[in-house]
């Protein structure tokens, strides 16, 4: 029998492209170690020079995520293919103050962040007279800011042409169906330039809202995660003057965002290393490699999870749909287990039998773990299939 309409947890809808496959860009100011993070991310050899732009044109690599859930459910079903999570990752040029209005590489560089699906934010907490910091002096909490303001001014920027298009048609043109678009973009532009805040942080937007605000993509609705790169010897002895400051702006100004301790050039020394002196290094200066945790954390603060699944926070038909477009147009319903019931119980049968197998509605809005069973039916296709 078909779960009753509205089944499942309530959670916000999700700002942001709804796919499988997701670009992530890595920004900051110039020189704060963006190009080391890259290579070091994707094993590339990018240029990661002592001077401002010394990337231009962005790097792009694609890297697998590790999921130790995967690795699991792989062993236990043994699957033909085994296919894992991907993550599109681009170094993106520096950018300076005044790049909404095209200092620096200006609208180049923005325009490589409008085609990310989320930000990997890098600032600089480390003192070195031998690399140029473009401000002069090191402080990390101002860099953020600078970021922050030429992500909003861009947005403000480019509100202005897509309201006078909506003014057009929808007032003085009459179209109603478009009159609810129009009154999404005021609000959004009272937001960004009267208020003087990121799209994202707006905590009531309902899913009409949403629906509008995915169609636009802009830049400062796209999530972060906030790297900080520290020098080794800061990352290992874990203290470094700026990270209580980095982290009380974040919870202020983007509550619910990652901060991330990394350390370039501890990662670059270890890059050439194989695995068993990696391991020996780490040991012996009693730390551990950061780029793991920075990478597993895109499955959760970027609702990015591996091939055939889907975001996180989707509704359980718009699910199925990422696997094949029959599934959504034919949903009934989806059984549900969790990845830690099923390894706990051992087997789909015992999840059952403990009590903690559930059929969800079309309502039900997808958690990060869920290993689902889709039923529907379409003409001319088969009635189930499995994530």
């Amino acid at each position: 029998m078909p779960p009753k309409k509205g089944e499942g947890p309530k959670q916000p809808p999700l700002i942001g492209r709804f796919g499988t496959s997701l670009k992530i860009g890595i920004v900051g100011l110039p020189n704060v170690g963006k190009s080391t993070f890259f290579n070091v991310l994707t094993k590339s050899q990018a240029a990661a020079e002592n001077f401002p732009f010394c990337t231009i044109d962005p790097n792009e690599s694609r890297v697998p995520i590790p999921d130790e859930r995967y690795d699991y459910l792989c062993t236990f079903h043994k699957p033909l293919s085994k296919v894992p999570a991907f993550l599109n990752v681009v170094d993106i040029a520096g950018l300076v103050k005044g790049a909404h209005a095209g200092q620096g590489l200006g609208n180049a560089f923005l325009s490589h962040i409008s085609a990310c699906d989320g930000i990997f934010h890098m600032t600089r907490a480390f003192e070195d007279e031998d690399i140029i910091h473009v401000e002069g002096n090191v402080d990390p909490v101002r860099d953020i800011e600078i970021i922050h303001e030429e992500l909003r001014l861009k947005d403000e920027e480019s509100l202005g042409p897509i309201i006078d298009k909506l003014e057009k048609t929808a007032v003085r043109g009459g179209d109603k169906k478009l009159k609810p678009e129009y009154d999404i973009m005021l609000k959004v532009k009272n937001w960004i330039s009267e208020e003087k805040k990121h799209v994202r942080f707006y905590n009531d937007w309902n899913e009409k809202e949403i629906d509008v605000l995915n169609k636009y993509l802009f830049l400062t609705s796209k999530p972060m995660i906030y790297l900080v790169n520290l020098s080794e010897k800061d990352y290992i002895r874990k203290k470094n003057k700026w990270l209580i400051k980095i982290k009380e702006w974040v919870d202020a100004h983007d509550p619910g965002a990652m901060v991330i301790p990394v350390s370039g050039g501890l990662e670059a020394k270890l890059q050439d290393m194989t695995d068993e002196e990696k391991d020996k290094y780490c040991e012996e200066a009693k730390t551990q490699r950061s780029l793991r945790r920075a990478m597993q954390l895109c499955k959760t603060q970027f609702g990015y999870l591996s091939h055939n699944e889907v975001w996180k926070g989707s509704k359980a038909p718009q699910a199925a749909g990422k696997i094949h477009t029959d599934f959504e147009k034919g949903f009934i319903m989806a059984e549900v287990m969790k990845f830690q019931d099923f390894k706990e119980e051992g087997t789909e049968n015992a999840v059952k039998a403990a009590g903690k197998y559930r059929q969800l509605g079309r309502n039900y809005i997808v958690e990060d773990g869920d290993i689902i069973f889709f039923k529907f039916n379409t003409p001319n296709a088969p009635k189930a299939a499995k994530k």
